[in-house]
């Protein structure tokens, strides 16, 4: 019965204790553990394999944790509070004016200058009498924000989206397809155009006026008139960045180019001798939680691989959609979703469904683009949508900083709606046509 293959055993638990909010790193232990004693292990011996796997992301996670540092730096500068007078003089009361700059911001938080979602909760609070004065339904943003948080890393291969291609393409060739990095983003357009078309669909859906009580101390709007001093950290700063960058596209290494930065930051004495330490922690305040997810997925991972079965459940999977492709591509979608909606994260999610995937895959006939789509598209479910995701959490910590923007109706349930739903549909129906 498939229900009693250790994989969905595993899976089950490992949902299920993510819905009851058991932190996700303690639920995928248990859910390794789970796996490897259903599938005959011994505690020890599934231990042992889930701590010896753990390596197979160290490269991503000290990539998330060197980025934690940089994006505490540039914190530390001031520079987002320059930001968002600069925006508060150039929206002028326009919603699609705002809509376009967080979409930009967001995007090159993740390319250009690779901090990730640490600069929300500093940037949006001042701008959230603008928005009140607007009208504006902040579920607006929350859409915004999934968009350029996400679209990016899905369908570029430059600084977060390095990572995610980078974790797609080791893990599908641990599970035995041999692929180059290339072809996830020859593949991936298409679930940007998903995300393009369901941006479209939230920003009209939600373009109406929406009240919101002026709170103290965000009753206060932005002074347009005061003089916005650019010092030379700040220029300093943004040459970090694209140094990140510059470096990430050159050596293929996103680990090097973020070291590179915080040492031309250090050269350059924007950050002092005396506080490398202090930055490190603030890095690690910031992404260390992800880090270490990131190294249990990939023990997870392992447990899973060398339970035996992946082959179990490959071959009843296959008996029960009796070969029929757009079966095979709806059911293999709809459990990435399962599987990401509980973990909370795509990149952490990718060891898991590439282990499933891949040999499933295979056998409905499927072609490796079409396989890499459906990671790519199954892991991603899980960052619009879940309560536990960055892409959640990050926009609900700027825009309830006055506490008027609800984490599961005003960010969670828009994103699932605008980007979930068009992501199923290409995620099923794509692959039949690469």
């Amino acid at each position: 019965m498939i229900l009693l293959n250790p994989i969905v055993l595993s899976v089950i638990v490992l949902s299920t204790l993510c819905l009851f909010k058991l932190p996700v790193l303690v639920a995928l232990i248990i859910a390794a553990l789970t796996a490897g004693l259903a599938s005959g292990g011994t505690l020890t011996e599934t231990m042992t394999v889930f701590v010896g796997g753990m390596g197979g992301n160290a490269n991503t996670a000290l990539s998330y944790i060197l980025l934690g540092a940089l994006a505490y730096t540039i914190n530390k500068t001031g520079a987002a509070t320059i930001m968002a007078k600069k925006i508060s003089r150039i929206v002028k009361g326009n919603k699609l004016t705002l809509c376009i700059i967080i979409i930009l911001v967001s995007m090159a938080s993740g390319t250009i200058v690779p901090i990730h979602i640490a600069f929300i909760p500093i940037l949006i609070p001042p701008l959230i009498p603008l928005m009140n004065k607007m009208k504006m339904d902040r579920r607006m943003l929350a859409i915004c924000f999934g968009f350029g948080l996400k679209a990016p890393y899905i369908t570029i291969p430059i600084a977060y989206g390095a990572i995610f291609h980078g974790v797609i393409k080791d893990s599908v060739n641990a599970a035995g397809l041999d692929i180059d990095m290339s072809l996830i983003w020859k593949t991936n357009w298409m679930a940007g155009v998903a995300m393009l078309i369901g941006l479209v669909i939230g920003l009209i859906i939600f373009f109406k006026n929406r009240d919101y009580e002026d709170i103290e101390g965000f009753d206060t709007e932005l002074n347009d008139d005061e003089e916005v001093v650019i010092e030379k950290k700040h220029w300093l700063t943004l040459v970090a960045g694209i140094i990140a960058l510059v470096v990430q596209l050159k050596t293929e290494s996103l680990p090097l180019g973020a070291l590179a930065a915080l040492t031309f930051l250090v050269v350059t004495r924007v950050i002092k001798w005396s506080d490398i330490q202090d930055v490190l922690e603030g890095g690690i305040g910031l992404m260390g939680f992800i880090a270490f997810v990131m190294l249990v997925a990939s023990g997870y991972a392992t447990v899973i691989i060398q339970s035996g079965a992946v082959e179990e459940l490959v071959d009843a999977a296959f008996r029960s959609l009796g070969g029929s492709k757009i079966a095979g591509s709806f059911t293999m979608i709809m459990l990435g979703l399962i599987i990401t909606m509980g973990i909370g994260t795509s990149f952490g999610t990718v060891p898991v469904v590439a282990a499933i995937y891949v040999p499933l895959g295979l056998k409905l006939g499927f072609s490796p683009g079409a396989i890499v789509f459906m990671i790519s598209v199954a892991a991603a479910l899980g960052d619009a949508g879940s309560p536990a995701s960055d892409t959640t959490l990050g926009p609900t910590a700027g825009l309830n900083a006055d506490g008027q923007h609800d984490h599961i109706w005003d960010t969670c349930v828009p994103q699932f709606i605008c980007y979930d739903i068009p992501l199923i549909i290409v995620g099923t129906l794509w692959p039949l046509f690469i």
